[in-house]
């Protein structure tokens, strides 16, 4: 039987994170030991007190059975309470906050709520590929606003054709960045909120990283900015804050219209979250203030050997104020997937080339500060090794 896939699975690249797997095992089956910086995945534990909170949720027959669409009102309002508390956003738990499978569960839904074929969705780049992937799978159409380091990876507005920006439903946007690590102020998100007035554009803010940030900066939510709430909706994930990737726990919150449709979508496609993860979500939101100081002094310090050999060794590296990914330009002479080939075989180190994110990524090469600083110090070792 001849097997035809779908033009919208023709239409998307292989997941880079899955591709960048297969070469990771590749080596291995090689004998090479690999020092792993690719996936943003935190090697830090899970608070003992969410874990805690897990196993007696776990055993409860209650939460044996299907959990509420909309995730568990105890839960939501949890996320209303940190919102309140961290940013000084209120938020109705009932209507304007929407438990998630994952942030990521959220993002490749939403543009099936509001977008329809023929539709432009501007899409930074480089950016997080779920952007793009979603949108495709909507049947809508891409726009890239290009993030230029002169510009402080902040997308340009007015470069943007009148006719593509008349013909916009969804703008994605994302700081603290992935995968540039960059920063926004509140001047930006106040020219997000105006833009989006004045064409009728659904912001859609991926804030995944909000609670890794570091010397003191603490990173805005786009809910505080005025007018943010009645043009859109935010993303959070408890992965990064909590180091819970592996669990699976979002939300989404913002203008109650907005987070309803991709509730609607939700509740056709899946049948909820997990109640025993919620109530472990609820235990960590409400017992904990973040950032998580430990969390932050660990990542710091990481941040600081590797920016500082990577400079040893010529590269040119900003130090960040967010996220837990360093973002530098290739050396010249290679491209982003020549230079991650480069690493991976010459040195055991894994990094993720930069036009993985798109094409405006090509050139960089990102790098996760997720394993320990015995581990960076013997990757910059490796690297000195090395001729590029």
């Amino acid at each position: 039987m001849r097997i035809e896939m779908a033009k919208r699975i023709e239409q998307i690249p292989p997941y880079l994170f899955a591709e960048i797997d297969k070469k990771k095992e590749e080596m291995r089956q090689k004998g090479i030991d690999l020092i792993d910086l690719g996936i943003g995945d935190p090697d830090l534990p899970t608070p003992k007190l969410v874990i805690e909170r897990l196993q007696a949720a776990a055993e409860n027959p209650r939460n044996h059975r299907y959990p509420s669409y909309e995730g568990m009102i105890e839960f939501r309002t949890a996320v209303a309470r940190w919102y309140e508390r961290r940013f000084g956003v209120m938020l109705d738990p009932r209507t304007e906050v929407l438990s998630l499978i994952g942030s990521k569960e959220g993002i490749a839904h939403i543009p099936l709520a509001f977008v329809n074929p023929g539709d432009y969705v501007l899409v930074p780049s480089p950016g997080y590929p779920v952007y793009r992937v979603s949108t495709l799978f909507a049947g809508g159409t891409p726009y890239f606003l290009t993030l230029r380091k002169e510009n402080g990876f902040l997308p340009n507005f007015s470069e943007i054709p009148k006719e593509v920006v008349e013909k916009a439903k969804l703008l994605f946007i994302n700081y603290p960045n992935n995968p540039t690590s960059a920063i926004a102020e509140r001047s930006f998100f106040e020219e997000v909120v105006a833009f989006a007035r004045r064409y009728e554009i659904i912001v859609c803010h991926d804030a995944a990283y909000s609670e890794i940030a570091f010397d003191g900066y603490q990173p805005l939510s786009f809910m505080e900015v005025e007018g943010a709430k009645e043009v859109g909706i935010e993303f959070h994930s408890l992965s990064k804050t909590f180091n819970m990737t592996g669990w699976r726990i979002g939300f989404a919150v913002g203008h109650s219209e907005i987070v309803s449709g991709l509730g609607r979508i939700k509740t056709n496609i899946d049948s909820g979250l997990f109640q025993a993860i919620q109530e472990a979500g609820v235990a960590a939101l409400n017992h904990f203030d973040t950032p998580l100081p430990e969390i932050i002094k660990i990542y710091e310090r990481r941040r600081d050997v590797m920016v500082k050999g990577l400079r040893e060794i010529g590269l040119e590296v900003d130090l960040p104020k967010a996220t837990f990914y360093l973002w530098f330009q290739v050396p010249k002479g290679y491209t982003s997937a020549q230079f991650a080939t480069l690493l991976i075989e010459q040195a055991g180190i894994v990094a993720t080339p930069g036009n993985g994110f798109g094409e405006a990524g090509e050139g960089y090469l990102r790098m996760a500060l997720t394993v320990d600083e015995k581990r960076l110090k013997e990757a910059i070792e490796r690297l000195k090794r090395i001729k590029f």
